[in-house]
C-alpha cells in the first residue's frame, strides 16, 4: 500500500468488487491460490443475497425422481427460450456440487426425516419436461439467502480473505482495452483508493432502485453495471426485468415463492383461484412472469381485492399453523409487522414488485466479460445478478438465482485466479483516479436548486408507471422524455453535506447518475424489442416473434449523441446459443 496526493494505492492479484453471494463464492475459490481483495460498499453480511428466501435449485432427487436434463429444460423454457443453453446445462449439471459445497461449509439446510437435504416445489420446476411439479429447491426455512451469505462469509474469514468494507467502487481503470484496477471511495474518511489487480471480478448485484415498488434494498443502484457501461462495455438483455408476483401490496417487501411452494394459493376478490385459468397444469407455481401478468390482469379487469381493488390475495389459511411456523417463519412475521395481517386466519394482500435483472454485463460460460458478441476482455470477469451469461433468458425461475451466484461465482473465482497466475499487471495510468476526483468535485461543488431525493423519486415513479409489467411504445417514449428532463435537472443539483466522513448525501447523488444511465438503457431496449417474451410484455406487440427477436439485445454507449434520436445508446443483437431445445410455445 502506498499513498500519494491524497490517493492511496493497493495491489492484489485478484480484485473482487462486491461481497454478496457471487463475490464471496469467487473469493473462496480464488483465496487459497493468490492475494485476493474483496471490496464492498456494505458490510458483507448486509448484502442483498441475504434477502433471498425460497431456496436453491438442484436436481439432488432426494425427495422425488429428478435429473439435470429436466432442470436444464425448465430453465430454458422458463426463460422463454432466450436462454443460452450451454450456460443452462452448466448451471443444472454443477448445481448438485454447489449444494454439496455449501453443506460442507456448514450450511444448515432443512432435512427430511431420514437426514437428507429436504427439497420443496417452486415455480416452473417440473419433472419429465413439464408434466408435473417437482421438489427441487434445497432450502433453509425461508431464510436460504441469509444462511448462504453467513456461511460464505464465515468461510472467507476462515481462509483469511482480505475485505475492504464500506469502500465504494466508482470506476474501472482500463488501459489499452485491458483492466488495470478499480478506484474506490472510502466511506469512513472520504479518501480515494486505487486498487491495482491482474484480474478483476464484478459481483455488484442488481439495480432494482430504478423502480419505486421493489423488493430491492436501497443500496441496489447498479453501480457495477453502470461503471462497465460507461467504460464502453455493452449491456445485454436489459429489457428483461423480473417482477416478483408476491410483494406485500404497496410496499414491495418480498413474500417468498416458497409460500406457494408449500401450498399457498393466489385468489382474486371473489375468492377464485384465478391461476387455474392461466396455467391449468401447475397453477400458482407457473413461472414468475406469467403469475405477475395474471395478477396485474386480474386487477386491471376489476377483480382486484381491497378498498381500491388494487391487489390480489395470497391465501395460507388452509395450511396448518405448525407448517407455516416451521417452513415460513419470516414471511408470516412480515405480514404481521408491515400489514397487520394474521396469515393463519386471513389472506395476505400482494402485488408484483420489481425484483431481479435478467440482463447485465455480458459474459461467457467462464464468467469472462465480453466487449461485443464474442470478444473477451482479458482479465475481467462478472458473476451474479450484475452479469448476463444468460442462464435466465427472458425470465428467471425462482431458486435459480442462488444457484447462479454459487455456480458462476465459483467459476469467476476459478478462472480469474488462473488468469492472474500467469498474467502481468496492466500498467496503471498516472492519473488513474482523475475521473473519480473530477466527478466527486463536480457533484460536491454544484450549487443548483434540485434535490437528489426528489429526482430519484420522479425517476422511480415514471419507471413504475411506464416500464413495469405492461409496456407500449407510447409509455416507453414518455419514460424517455422524463429521463431526458431528469438528466437536465441532474446538472443543477446541490449536495448539502460537505463533510468527508460517511457522506451519504454525496454518494446518493453519484448513485442517481448510475440509476439514470440504467433506466435509460432499460427503456431503450424495451422500445427496440417489439414483441412480448418472458418478463417483457408489449401490449402493442403481444405475440412472441422468434423470426425477428430470437436474439439477445446488446446496448452500447456511443461517444456522440445521435442528432435524430437525441440519445447516445446504440442497440445491436446477439444470437442465442441453442443446443438441445428448439423454441416452442410456452404452456403450463
Amino acid at each position: 500500500m502506498s499513498s500519494t496526493d491524497n490517493v492511496t494505492y493497493h495491489s492484489h492479484d485478484v480484485i473482487i468488487v462486491g461481497a454478496g453471494g457471487a463475490g464471496m463464492r469467487a473469493a473462496i475459490e480464488a483465496g487459497g491460490e493468490a492475494s485476493v481483495a474483496v471490496i464492498s460498499k456494505l458490510f458483507p453480511t448486509r448484502s442483498h443475497t441475504g434477502a433471498a428466501q425460497g431456496g436453491m435449485a438442484a436436481a439432488l432427487a432426494n425427495v422425488e425422481e429428478d435429473s439435470w436434463e429436466w432442470h436444464t429444460f425448465d430453465t430454458v423454457k422458463g426463460g422463454d427460450y432466450l436462454v443460452d443453453q450451454d450456460a443452462a446445462e452448466i448451471l443444472a449439471k454443477e448445481s448438485v456440487q454447489a449444494v454439496i459445497d455449501l453443506e460442507n461449509m456448514g450450511l444448515p439446510f432443512n432435512r427430511t426425516p431420514d437426514g437428507k437435504i429436504d427439497q420443496r416445489r417452486f415455480g416452473g420446476h417440473t419433472r419429465d419436461h413439464g408434466k408435473a411439479p417437482v421438489r427441487r429447491s434445497c432450502y433453509a426455512a425461508d431464510r436460504t439467502g441469509h444462511m448462504i451469505l453467513q456461511t460464505l462469509y464465515q468461510t472467507c474469514v476462515k481462509l483469511g480473505i482480505e475485505f475492504y468494507n464500506e469502500f465504494y467502487v466508482l470506476d474501472l481503470v482500463m488501459n489499452d482495452g485491458k483492466p488495470a484496477g478499480v478506484v474506490a471511495y472510502e466511506l469512513a474518511t472520504g479518501e480515494i483508493h486505487v486498487f491495482a489487480g491482474k484480474s478483476i471480478v464484478f459481483a455488484t448485484g442488481g439495480f432494482g432502485k430504478i423502480y419505486k415498488t421493489t423488493s430491492n434494498a436501497h443500496t441496489l443502484t447498479g453501480d457495477g453495471v453502470a461503471i462497465a457501461f460507461r467504460r464502453g462495455i455493452p449491456l445485454e438483455d436489459m429489457e428483461f426485468y423480473q417482477f416478483h408476483p408476491t410483494g406485500l401490496a404497496g410496499l414491495g417487501i418480498l413474500l417468498s415463492e416458497a409460500a406457494r411452494g408449500e401450498g399457498g394459493i393466489l385468489r382474486n376478490a371473489s375468492g377464485e383461484r384465478f391461476m387455474e385459468r392461466y396455467a391449468p397444469t401447475i397453477k400458482d407455481l407457473a413461472p414468475r412472469d406469467m403469475v405477475a401478468r395474471a395478477m396485474a390482469n386480474e386487477v386491471r379487469e376489476g377483480r382486484g381485492a381491497g378498498p381500491n381493488k388494487d391487489y390480489v390475495l395470497l391465501d395460507l389459511t388452509h395450511l396448518e399453523p405448525a407448517v407455516i411456523d416451521a417452513k415460513l417463519p419470516d414471511i408470516t412475521e412480515f405480514a404481521r409487522t408491515y400489514l397487520g395481517v394474521e396469515p393463519y386466519t386471513e389472506p395476505v394482500p400482494v402485488f408484483p414488485t420489481a425484483h431481479y435483472a435478467m440482463g447485465g454485463i455480458p459474459t461467457n460460460i467462464k464468467a469472462e466479460v465480453l466487449s461485443d458478441n464474442d470478444t473477451v476482455i482479458p482479465g475481467l470477469y462478472a458473476a451474479g445478478e450484475c452479469a448476463c451469461v444468460s442462464v435466465h433468458g427472458a425470465n428467471r425461475l425462482g431458486t435459480n438465482s442462488l444457484l447462479d451466484i454459487n455456480v458462476f461465482g465459483k467459476r469467476a473465482g476459478k478462472y480469474s485466479v488462473e488468469y492472474a497466475k500467469s498474467a502481468k499487471q496492466v500498467p496503471m495510468p498516472e492519473d488513474a483516479a482523475k475521473d473519480v476526483l473530477d466527478l466527486l468535485a463536480k457533484v460536491r461543488n454544484s450549487k443548483g436548486k434540485e434535490k437528489v431525493a426528489q429526482l430519484r423519486k420522479e425517476l422511480q415513479e415514471t419507471m413504475d408507471k411506464n416500464a413495469q409489467v405492461f409496456r407500449t411504445e407510447e409509455t416507453l417514449n414518455e419514460a424517455l422524455e422524463k429521463i431526458a428532463e431528469l438528466r437536465k435537472r441532474y446538472e443543477k443539483i446541490s449536495v448539502q453535506d460537505q463533510g468527508k466522513r460517511f457522506n451519504t448525501d454525496l454518494l446518493e447523488a453519484v448513485e442517481l447518475g448510475f440509476l439514470l444511465d440504467l433506466a435509460e438503457v432499460t427503456v431503450i431496449t424495451c422500445r427496440e424489442r417489439r414483441e412480448s417474451r418472458g418478463a417483457h410484455l408489449r401490449e402493442d406487440f403481444t405475440e412472441r416473434n422468434d423470426k425477428k427477436f430470437m436474439v439477445h439485445s446488446m446496448a452500447y454507449k456511443q461517444s456522440k449523441i445521435d442528432k435524430k434520436t437525441g440519445i447516445d445508446i446504440k442497440v445491436d443483437w446477439k444470437p442465442v446459443v441453442i443446443t438441445n431445445y428448439q423454441p416452442m410455445e410456452r404452456k403450463y
